[in-house]
């Protein structure tokens, strides 16, 4: 038999006494940041913190990441990659989904992500065609600007912000509040650099559960939503009605194609990293289909849109395990976890600093993954200027979203997404500016 350090074929499971801790390890390291988008979602949305809603869509993002995981492991005719891709609910659509969930509800929100699913599905038959529309100048623009988007969330969590992001006006910013945010930071950091294997890779959870555990010893967390969910969920289709909006459909679907690209770029990543190969065509489009079908069918059932996870491909990396069967391990746990209500509801009891403190550092996270990529980018003027108007118009509109207020409303409400104009305007200039200025031009 071999060693577990040479699994490098996706078809192959190590002894179930590895392959177990193996799928663990894979949950561990994304599971906060697939529950957390859910629960900013929900508040934007004026679901009660910790209530029976939010405490419903955090168990639909748990279930509905489990299954879009196994449409990328185990497959079913051309959709899924059959590599060791790991789906999450995606932040990228989370500036997008949190403007539309203010302004319009949730059914609006949810009736966008199913049709955005649907047309994502499609993007398998073409996405290789249009990957010469993100490259790193503009994939880094992107990433960077999702972080930059969410800081601001991170920190008013950490301070102990309410729902909708309002701020109590006793206890905001309080150091009780920033006591337990620090703690989740602190601890996470300690775990990611001094600890190893599982426990490294699980930092950020093992953070949240030490500032969880200080907030309980302060007083701060209520049992009450806990003790009353049952053990067993039923599924409500479409619980929030089907609300048909076609700017809101627009906005979803092109956070789809960047989806798309994205998850492309980690099943390449993990063909590399995993088998020191290139990805094939079927198993890009593969991906492309079930990140698609994922979305779509959570939709249905009150979930928000899936992607894969790139932190797992560093966990292939790391260990070597090619296997598609260890992260279907992963994937059966987190079904299992989003049909047990109680779970959800333990994370739902979560208070804001704690969540606070996990996501200021994911979402840092997430800037410097964007900041990384553009590394790549040679920064000429040309470059510098795309950077420059993309992120000062894109994020300023979201800054000051009473400047395009006399936009129709669907129109501002993509204007104020922060990630849409940003995008846009990057792969406009991309496509249109030319390689370099020249000197006349300069002067």
């Amino acid at each position: 038999m071999s060693t577990i350090t040479e699994i490098r074929d996706p078809n192959v499971t190590p002894p179930l006494g590895q392959a177990i801790p193996l799928g663990f390890q894979h949950v561990l390291a994304m599971f906060a940041s697939n529950v957390t988008p859910s629960i900013i979602v929900a508040g934007a949305a004026g679901l009660a913190f910790g209530g029976e809603e939010q405490v419903y869509l955090i168990q639909m993002a748990m279930l509905f990441a489990g299954i879009a995981t196994l449409f990328q492991t185990v497959g079913f005719g051309p959709v899924g990659a059959r590599l060791p891709i790991m789906q999450g609910t995606s932040f990228a659509f989370v500036s997008v989904l949190t403007a539309i969930a203010a302004t319009q509800g949730l059914g609006v929100a949810l009736t966008a992500c199913l049709i955005g699913g649907i047309l994502h599905f499609g993007l398998g038959t073409i996405i290789g065609r249009l990957r010469f529309l993100f490259p790193p100048l503009v994939s880094g623009l992107v990433i960077l600007t999702i972080g930059l988007y969410l800081i601001p969330v991170a920190i008013k969590y950490s301070a102990g912000g309410a729902a909708q992001f309002q701020m109590e006006a006793e206890s905001f910013g309080s150091l009780k509040h920033w006591s337990v945010a620090l703690t989740v930071i602190i601890v996470a950091i300690g775990f990611k650099f001094w600890a190893k294997g599982i426990l490294s890779a699980a930092a950020i959870l093992i953070g949240l559960i030490a500032g969880y555990l200080l907030a309980l010893v302060m007083g701060m967390v209520s049992f009450d939503a806990v003790s009353n969910a049952a053990w067993i969920t039923g599924l409500k289709v479409l619980p929030y009605g089907f609300a048909f909006d076609i700017g809101a459909v627009i906005a979803v679907f092109l956070i789809c194609v960047v989806s798309a690209i994205e998850t492309v770029g980690d099943t390449s990543a993990t063909t590399k990293a995993g088998a020191g190969r290139d990805a094939s065509d079927e198993e890009v489009a593969g991906a492309t289909y079930a990140d698609g079908l994922g979305t779509a069918v959570a939709a249905v059932f009150g979930g928000l849109p899936n992607t894969s996870f790139s932190q797992n491909v560093g966990i292939i990396g790391m260990t070597g395990i090619m296997s598609r069967h260890v992260v279907t391990i992963g994937g059966l746990v987190l079904i299992v976890c989003g049909l047990v209500p109680k779970i959800g509801a333990i994370i739902a009891s979560m208070p804001l600093p704690v969540l606070g403190g996990g996501v200021v550092v994911m979402f840092g996270m997430v800037v410097a993954a964007g900041m990384n990529m553009l590394t790549e980018v040679e920064m000429n003027r040309r470059n510098m200027l795309i950077i420059a108007v993309s992120l000062s118009v894109g994020l300023g509109l979201n800054l000051v979203p009473t400047a395009v207020q006399y936009l129709p409303g669907v129109l501002k409400t993509m204007a104020i997404s922060g990630l849409l104009p940003t995008a846009l305007i990057a792969i406009v200039l991309n496509q249109i500016l030319p390689e370099e200025i020249s000197e006349g031009a300069a002067s």
